[in-house]
């Protein structure tokens, strides 16, 4: 897989409906509430915050301008208004940022999970048009916006999933590359982790704005 120059990635985005501020915000505030914990949180504490955090700052961005929310299936999405895509923030693992190399989801993932990623390898031949009107929130492609930290720095990119190896997303048809300022303290000691199952109960998808 190519990697394109910062430009053509930041074109990309913008054909998505979002831009490298808005992850480096979202991604920063995580951090800083991470920074919370002490020994005294349960082991997975930060992990669970941290990716709990990064989508939530997603939502509240976003959702004023139009976009949906859901967290069906314990799966947090965020929903383009025009329902043209989806995106949802998860912790990896391998080259995130680094087109020529494998990166795959970090913790393992159930059902719905799989389900949406299968659907993502349908509906990346969908037409537009297809996609605009009457879709249910399955038949979204839904986007991952993978983070790692490594060596005091959080690395992440934007990618479609397509296929999942076991439990693991694996495969994808594009991933964009994000530029992070430094976000994090070299001798502040945090896991990423984020849960490892997806399932939960239905949650109806919000949309703010509309009659």
């Amino acid at each position: 897989m190519a990697q394109l120059d910062p430009q053509q990635h930041a074109r990309q985005l913008a054909e998505l409906g979002v831009s490298e501020d808005l992850f480096t915000l979202a991604l920063g505030m995580a951090v800083e509430d991470v920074r919370g914990c002490t020994d005294f949180d349960a082991p997975a504490a930060r992990g669970f915050i941290f990716w709990s955090r990064v989508n939530r700052y997603l939502a509240e961005i976003l959702v004023p301008d139009s976009w949906g929310r859901t967290s069906r299936d314990s799966i947090l999405r965020v929903i383009h208004p025009e329902r043209t895509h989806a995106i949802t923030a998860i912790s990896a693992e391998g080259g995130v940022a680094n087109l020529k190399k494998p990166v795959r989801s970090k913790n393992p993932k159930g059902p719905a999970m799989a389900r949406m990623v299968e659907k993502n390898v349908q509906l990346s031949f969908v037409s537009r048009d297809e996609l605009l009107y009457g879709v249910e929130l399955d038949q979204i492609p839904t986007w991952c916006l993978l983070y790692k930290r490594a060596e005091g720095e959080i690395l992440a990119e934007l990618s479609l999933p397509v296929k999942m190896k076991g439990k693991y997303v694996d495969e994808w048809l594009t991933r964009i590359p994000i530029s992070l300022p430094p976000l994090d303290d070299p001798g502040f000691d945090i896991s990423l982790d984020d849960p490892g199952d997806d399932e939960g109960p239905e949650v109806v998808v919000e949309f703010l704005g509309e009659n």
